[in-house]
């Protein structure tokens, strides 16, 4: 049996959210299955204070041995390096982190601001990811940290992380299943296509049918912020309540898996000179781009051109 202890830090709990809404398994019938003990949860606990407080002296003196720590939220250190702006029984929750961390066989950061800060870098409340400060290695526990496994922090980037990513890495960690890392230590088995691959608007991006206004069939990349090429994620494979998705439903992607979310431009704009977008899909070579991009556009199918979803 793993023991899990969920440590909510600063975030708003939409990874609780996404985990409680997959209709895989209810999450009681997921954690017996994988025979996991859950120590703690905020929403899902009923230990009192007193009997917490006693666990986690347990577990950060080693008495109660804990396999996996799940931080869900930013590790807030403000103000002035105290992280008083967000506590556990009077106790700053970055403290507590740091105790339970070192105790841990694998630490997972669960969701983009866990994973690498989110919303609140270079604001007053002082957020920090796990081991990334966005793109920068080192975080909350340092560039060097390992857990007891000898791992560094798992990331599970999402805003939220899609549930079947939350279930299927406590499915491998409970299972002492290797999990292959990319370099921003996100896990393969997820992170390793782009958004874009497996969106039904693909052929439209491919002929560059594009559109400015919501409502229509093409593509999101060209003008309405659509960030599908650029970040990797799994949301149009595994699709969320395998229903759907945000291009599916007409919404460009956001970005959320990526380091740097939320961006500081409008979700439903592409940065573009001249109609060109400042930043190409992945690997893409920008003259080669502008040629294919150019000839595709002149080559498109009527019945691509002639895409109107309005009556």
């Amino acid at each position: 049996m793993k023991t899990v202890y969920w440590l909510q830090a600063g975030g708003c709990g939409g990874d609780t959210y996404s985990l409680l809404s997959s209709d895989f398994l209810d999450v009681n019938a997921l954690f017996n299955t994988l025979n996991i003990d859950l120590l703690w949860h905020p929403s899902l606990s009923s230990l009192s204070h007193t009997s917490h407080r006693k666990m986690v002296d347990q577990i950060t003196s080693g008495k109660i041995e804990l396999d996996i720590l799940v931080v869900e939220g930013a590790i807030i250190c403000g103000p002035a390096g105290t992280g008083m702006f967000d506590t556990l029984n009077g106790r700053a929750k970055k403290e507590l982190f740091h105790l339970l961390a070192h105790q841990a066989q694998v630490v997972v950061a669960l969701g983009t601001c866990a994973a690498f800060g989110g919303f609140g870098v270079d604001h007053a409340i002082e957020a920090t990811g796990l081991q990334f400060r966005k793109k920068e290695k080192g975080g909350a526990l340092g560039a060097g940290f390992r857990a007891k496994s000898g791992l560094p922090v798992i990331n599970l980037a999402g805003c939220p992380c899609h549930h079947d990513v939350i279930a299927g890495t406590l499915m491998a960690l409970a299972g002492d299943t290797p999990l292959e890392l990319d370099k921003f230590q996100r896990p393969l088995e997820w992170y390793s296509t782009m958004v874009h691959q497996g969106c039904t608007r693909n052929e439209y991006h491919e002929y560059r049918i594009e559109e400015s206004d919501f409502g229509e069939m093409g593509c999101l990349f060209f003008h309405m912020g659509c960030a599908g090429p650029l970040v990797p994620g799994p949301c149009n494979k595994l699709l969320w309540n395998r229903h759907s998705s945000k291009p599916r439903a007409g919404v460009p992607c956001f970005g959320c898996t990526d380091p740097d979310f939320p961006r500081a431009i409008s979700f439903f704009h592409t940065p573009n000179i001249e109609g060109i977008p400042l930043e190409l899909p992945r690997g893409v070579n920008r003259a080669h781009y502008m040629v294919y991009k150019g000839m595709a556009a002149e080559a498109a199918p009527d019945r691509l051109k002639k895409r109107s979803s309005k009556v």
